[in-house]
Formats: C-alpha cells, structure tokens, sequence
C-alpha cells in the first residue's frame, strides 16, 4: 500500500477537569495504513468464520439514481483487528471498554524478522527488547508497541502466513507463525509500562501454542492486541504515532480495527 501525505487539521476539542474547553490539534505528517482490506481473502482463525458480504441492492432504482447496500458477516476476530482484554481475561475491557486515550500515541517497531527467517515458530524475547532499547533508549511510558517479524509480507497468503490452509478445528495442530514469548509478556507487563501491543501475524501468542500464555498475561493488565497489523515495513523503530479504533462493540472481544501510524512524530 501506498503511504499518503495527508495534513491532518481536524481540531479535537477535549474538557478539562474545571470545565474549560482545550483545543488540541492532532498531528500533521505522512499517513501509513496499516490496516488490510476485509474481503473473501481476509485471514481469520481455522475455525472462525471469514468474511462475506452479500448485496442488497447495486444499480439505478426506478426513480432514475444509482444507490448501492450491502450486508457483512464474520467473526470478531479475523483480517486486521483488536482482541479486547476480556478474550482471555474475565472482567476486563470489553471493546467498547478501552478508553481512546489507550488506542492513540507513540508508537516504536521492535524488529525481529531476521530471527523469524528460518524459524517460523519464533517467540519474541527479552534479549530482543533489551536489545532495541540499547539502540533506541528505554521504552518510553505509554508507548504503543508493534512487533514485526516480516509475516506481513506473506498475507493473504494462508499456507505461507498461517503455515497451513486448512480450515475447522483439525487445523489448528499446523499452525505456524511467529508470536511473543510468554515470559516476554510478563517481563513487559511488570517492567514497561504500555498502551497496546500488535504485530503482522495473527495471533500475539505463536502459531502452536495451546494455552495462549501472552495473552492472558497482557489482558489480565489491560493491555490490549492488535493482530493481522499490515505494513510494518513502512515504519521507522521509532518517531511516529498510533491511531487505532475498533468497531465498538458493546460487550465485544474483539472486532476489525482501522490502525494508521502518523510519521514524523515523537
């Protein structure tokens, strides 16, 4: 996709706890979408169901104008989207939960393809943490974190980017895709302080895992993931910024997300 320069001059206009009205600006910069496109090619889990939309209506009506409807069906989780805490953590956020404050700010790029080249079953460690930060200073607080481990760039693709293309619950057995390690997740729960998490595969916890440790780590704080995240490779390791809305479900544990970064940002 093709990133978009785009002057950003909506004014946000927020209340301050005496009442008064401020005015902030959001920033200006180059735009990235980071989000796929939802359509019959969009990845969902092996026993989820996909994407379909079926038309109403598509053509000129009677009276002479052209007017187009549409229906849409799928599960909350699948193409690019957000898990909300409580997916793996009773009594958490919920979608429409998560305060916005959470879904927007600065957001850095741990890169771990190279270690992802010839392991597919990769899990982001800390040495890879510590490692970004001996470059780029220590994690700031309130940071949003996006994990790339160069599977991007096999979707739709669902035997390269999934390890398999079979569908139903037997399926789930030839998964293989990188993910975050479990004792990763806790180090940075305990010892960072973020907004979010995402990375360019479907699932925060690897392709084989059966307990899906990281998330229940992660959600069990409050912090939520966001999965299938598109274009990472257009992304710096830091100085850009995060907006990420899901569609507000109310009660919901997850649902499609739309995630752009806003380069040239701190």
């Amino acid at each position: 996709m093709k990133a978009l320069p785009f002057i950003l001059s909506f004014v946000l206009v927020t209340t301050t706890a005496v009442g008064q009205r401020r005015r902030a600006v959001l920033p200006s910069g180059t735009v990235v979408d980071l989000s796929y496109p939802f359509d019959s090619e969009s990845v969902y889990w092996p026993t989820a169901e996909s994407f379909h939309l079926t038309k109403d209506f598509e053509g000129v009506t009677e009276k002479g104008f052209y007017y187009s409807a549409y229906k849409y069906s799928a599960a909350e989780h699948g193409g690019t989207h957000l898990d909300a805490p409580v997916h793996f953590s009773q009594g958490r956020h919920t979608v429409d939960q998560i305060p916005l404050e959470q879904l927007m700010g600065s957001g850095i790029v741990i890169d771990v393809t190279k270690q992802c080249e010839d392991n597919s079953d990769y899990q982001v460690t800390i040495k890879d943490f510590l490692a970004w930060e001996k470059k780029h200073g220590r994690i700031a607080a309130g940071s949003i974190l996006l994990l790339r481990t160069g599977f991007g760039r096999f979707y739709p693709d669902r035997k390269r980017y999934l390890g398999t293309e079979e569908r139903g619950p037997e399926a789930v057995a030839g998964l293989h895709f990188p993910g975050l390690h479990p004792l990763t997740a806790r180090w940075l729960s305990a010892n960072r302080s973020i907004k979010a998490i995402g990375l360019d595969t479907a699932s925060i916890d690897y392709g084989q895992s059966t307990l899906f440790e990281s998330h229940r780590i992660l959600f069990d704080k409050n912090i939520p993931a966001f999965e299938n995240v598109a274009n990472l490779a257009r992304l710096p390791p830091k100085g850009f910024s995060v907006i990420a809305l899901p569609m507000k479900i109310k009660g919901g544990s997850g649902g499609p997300l739309r995630i752009l970064a806003i380069l040239g940002q701190p």
